[in-house]
Formats: structure tokens, sequence, C-alpha cells
């Protein structure tokens, strides 16, 4: 059945499953269960406050917000005012939630606490057309701002079904439904337009491939304010009238996992990189039995995306009987554009596209593609859009290969193509992806542009560090930054050189940096999803990378 937009969609979901579990989330250590009948109940009540709060269709409504079960519902209701959301990233700063809230012209936002409400207040002088706060939990706000908590939006309201059809009517598949700011290198963000249509085509089209029957549970956890986890753990999973149980965070996974015991799991490949690190030193057998008791007897999908999965990772889940499905996609494609699933599964590759979805790879190998999962444009930035755009094609930025089955392989971003003194091209993911199949590094990011060779920063697999210094009768000395002693750097060179043998020899990291410590979230090196954050670590780090060349 094909919707004409997200409310309608969910509310069908809601009437056809009822009392059957929807949302699962911890309340006090323990899981609490929201049926899709109060689920529905709640999104209309939250709606019908948020109209009696002067909501008109084509607004934008802000949520700040860590993952919670509220998210969702607030998600939904925002929808079935006829509004538009802007989920913004927790992690944000009081500038940056100033900045979007602003741009956007938010009417209201709704967040989840004090804290976050915190960010908004301290701009409260620069945020004219910000008329109203929602917090999930009770907070002090003052009289600056008119307030409402979430529990009373949620259970004084009497449901208005009248206006609520109404609003539904009104919107189709090319109504706007989110404006989502991507976190750009440089400048601002710009805010991503997505219709209805978009994200319900992104949903139809994956579970075309990936079928999964209404009685399956999915463990979700990565940020609802970025894309993948909104198409895929949310819309999704109401298409299909799966249960949602919400893991708070990458600490909570592992347990969360026994307890919840889901067929279906979506991470990024930082998190497979974890386990798999964990398990690597084992015997097959025993990989395979502790990948089993790690992700439970009941798993069926894997799914990966946000970044390139080390192709050691994807295949050693593979032979241990649990394969990933590796993905391809971005926020301006709503996201998904292509993937792995168990009918069409092609290690090293992203898999093929969806359903409705054309990809093609242009003279230069940039990728490009077309369909209604393409973003409407680029919120008041007529420009860029047009630049990114063209004849229908989205430009994604990202240089790639298909094969002649249709199996895309990403090579890079295009930007981040790194071209050396001698005018060698080469594409940092590969020779990275290359680096962190050694067990004993666990991070890397390649350095060199306009440079004679290229050098890298490197993250190593602490426990092998801390065997290895012991072994060798190594101090793990730090300064305070790098890993300095002259036997581990010597012991690293070695594995380096071994892994760079299968490339080119203007393409081998000749000189490198030991970090004392992982790349964090914190310090901006790491985005929420676990991306890393390459430009960034290289401004970081960049008079210790370019004294490299002075030796």
């Amino acid at each position: 059945m094909s919707f004409s937009n997200l409310s309608t969609m969910h509310r069908a979901t809601a009437a056809r499953f009822g009392s059957r579990v929807a949302l699962r989330s911890r309340e006090n250590g323990l899981f609490r269960d929201l049926s899709w009948t109060a689920y529905r109940r709640q999104a209309d009540r939250a709606a019908c406050a948020l109209i009696a709060l002067g909501v008109e269709p084509g607004d934008r409504i802000g949520i700040l917000s860590e993952n919670r079960y509220e998210w969702l519902v607030a998600d939904i209701a925002v929808l079935s005012t006829g509004a538009a959301d802007v989920p913004l990233h927790a992690p944000l700063s009081a500038d940056q939630v100033a900045y979007q809230l602003g741009h956007s012209g938010a009417r209201g936002v709704i967040v989840s606490g004090q804290a976050q409400a915190d960010k908004v207040l301290a701009s409260l002088d620069n945020l004219p057309e910000l008329e109203f706060l929602v917090s999930f939990d009770a907070i002090e706000v003052g009289d600056r701002i008119p307030h409402v908590t979430w529990d009373r939006l949620t259970h004084e309201r009497i449901v208005d079904s009248h206006i609520l059809n109404e609003r539904a009517g009104q919107l189709g598949r090319d109504s706007l439904a989110t404006i989502i700011y991507t976190s750009g290198t440089t400048g601002n963000p710009k805010g991503v337009m997505l219709s209805h249509g978009n994200l319900l085509s992104n949903a139809e089209g994956m579970l075309a491939v990936m079928p999964s029957p209404s009685s399956e549970t999915f463990l979700s956890w990565l940020p609802y304010s970025h894309i993948y986890a909104r198409t895929v753990d949310h819309y999704l999973s109401t298409l299909a009238g799966m249960t949602i149980c919400l893991s708070a965070s990458i600490e909570d996974i592992v347990g969360d996992l026994d307890a919840t015991q889901p067929h279906w799991f979506t991470a990024v490949p930082r998190f497979y990189e974890q386990i798999w690190t964990s398990v690597e030193h084992l015997a097959a057998d025993a990989q395979a039995r502790e990948i089993g008791r790690i992700f439970g007897s009941r798993m069926r999908h894997l799914t990966s995306g946000g970044a390139p999965l080390p192709r050691h990772v994807c295949q050693g889940f593979h032979d241990a009987g649990l394969p990933i499905h590796e993905g391809y996609g971005l926020t301006e494609s709503s996201p998904v554009i292509c993937f792995n699933h168990e009918r069409a599964h092609r290690i090293g590759t992203v898999g093929q596209a969806i359903p409705e979805v054309e990809v093609r790879i242009a003279e230069d190998g940039e990728i490009l593609t077309r369909g209604p999962h393409v973003m409407q444009g680029y919120w008041k930035n007529p420009e860029t859009t047009a630049e990114t755009i063209v004849d229908g094609w989205l430009l994604t930025g990202d240089v790639g290969q298909l094969d002649n089955d249709g199996f895309l392989t990403i090579t890079d971003r295009k930007k981040d193509l790194l071209i050396t003194s001698v005018g060698k091209n080469i594409a940092p993911s590969v020779i990275e992806r290359l680096l962190v199949s050694d067990p004993w590094i666990d991070q890397a990011v390649l350095y060199g542009d306009g440079r004679k060779f290229v050098s890298a920063l490197i993250v190593p697999n602490f426990d092998k560090l801390a065997e290895t210094a012991a072994e060798l009768g190594c101090p793990l000395d730090k300064e305070p930054d790098f890993v300095t002693d002259e036997g581990l750097t010597t012991f690293y060179t070695e594995r380096i050189e071994s892994v760079m043998q299968a490339v080119s020899n203007p393409e081998r990291v000749k000189r490198f940096l030991l970090l004392a410590r992982p790349f964090r979230v914190e310090d901006d090196e790491l985005t929420a999803t676990l991306k890393v954050r390459r430009r960034h670590i290289i401004a970081k780090y960049e008079e210790q990378l370019a004294a490299l060349y002075d030796r």
C-alpha cells in the first residue's frame, strides 16, 4: 500500500496492530512498553496541542533531544500538524542551536530537559520567530518564552479528529517533512529539505529488498536527528509494523542486545570494528559462537551505513555466519541509495540500487543518483541546490565504481582525494581501511595533500599495544599526545610496511604519528555516529604532521 504522507502511514500501522507493542524503552532500568494504540493517541494529543499553540501547515518546529521514545512520538505529532520538524543533534553548542533554529525560522522547539533548554534560552534574543518551548522533562524556564511540559501536552488535550484529518488531507508526498542540517566541514551547515515522499519512498524501497515480518524486533540506538536512523530505524520499522527497542548509548548496546533479543540491528562501522577486535584473536568456531552470543539467537539483519565498513570486518562476520549488510547514502538522498541484502550481497561493495533509485558514474568518477529519494533542495540556498542537483541528478560528492551487476564500490569523498606533489591521486579511505585491517591498528587518518609522500595519524589497539610493550620491555611514554618509544614505533613501522605492500609505492604510508588516545566525539574528532572528521583531525595535528616532512 502506498501512502500520501508519513502521518497517514503511521496511523494505518497503529490501526492495524492496535495493542501490539510498538516501542520499548528503559525507565528506571526496566523496559517499558508502549502499544501502537497508545503511541498514536499520544501523537494525536500532542498534535492537537501544537495546533492550539498556533502551529500551521508549513511551519517549522525544532526537536532538540537525545534519543528517547518521546522523540519518535514528537516527530509524528509535528508531521500530523502539517508542519515540518527540524531535528537538532543533541551535542550541538548553544551557538549552533541558535543558528539552525534561526535559519529554519522555527516557530517552536521541543527539548528533552534543562541542559538542552538552556542552549535555547541563551540565544532567545536572536530568535524572534520562536514563540514557544516544549520540554519532555520538568524544567525551569522563567517568563521569557511560553513553556509547556510534554506530560501536559499529551495528557490534557482532547483529540480533535476532524482537524487532524483535515491537516492530513492537505499533505501530499511533495509536502516538506523535515529540514536536516548537515555537518559541513567549513562554514555554516546546509539545511537539507526532505519531503514526505522522499522519506516514504526510501522506507518503501528498503522494505522491498529486506522484507520484515511485523512480529520482529528492532534494536535502535543511532541518533534520530541523523537521517540514517530516522529513515531506517523509525520509518521503515513503522511501515513494517516492527517493535522498536531503544538503547540509550553505545555503552548499553551489548546489554540491551541480550535483554531484547532483537531480529534487526543498525549500526555504524565503528561499532562492528570494536566487536570484531574483541573476537578476532579467537579460533574461527569460537568467533562464531561469541558473535552469536553477543547478538542473540534471533538476530537476522545486521546493517551498516554512514561510513565505509572495513572489508576484513565484513568478511569476518560473514564467515561467522552473521553477515553485515552494508549500504550507502547521504542526507540529501533520504538517505539510502544502494544496499546489500540477503538476495544480493557482495562483500567489498555497498550493494545495488534499491527500487526506484538510479545510479550512474560521471566521467570524473563521481557517483550520481536520481529518483524519488533526492531532496527538494537546500533551505534558503538555491545557488548550492542548483550546483548539487543537475538535470535531476544528485551529485553525491563521492567517487566510486559500478560493476557489471550494478554493485557499487565507494572509493572516497571527491573533496578528500589527496594529490601528492608529484601529481598522484590517492583515495584516503582505501588506505585507511587497509591500515585498520591490521589488528594492532584501531583508527587511521591519512595526510599528504601537496606533499611528496603520504603520512598518517595512527590510533593503536591499546590492548595489543600494552601487550607488545610488555613483550618488548618498552615503556608506554606519552608526550602527551603521542606514543614515542623507539621500540614501539619501530614495531608499528614494520606492521605498516607489511600492509602497505598491497598498494603502489606512491600510495604507501612512509611516516606516521602514533596517538596515545582514540579519536573522541567530545573533542570534535568524531561525529555523533562515530564517523571520523578527517579535516578537523588534520587541522588539530597539522603542525606535528608537517614536521614529519622536515626529517
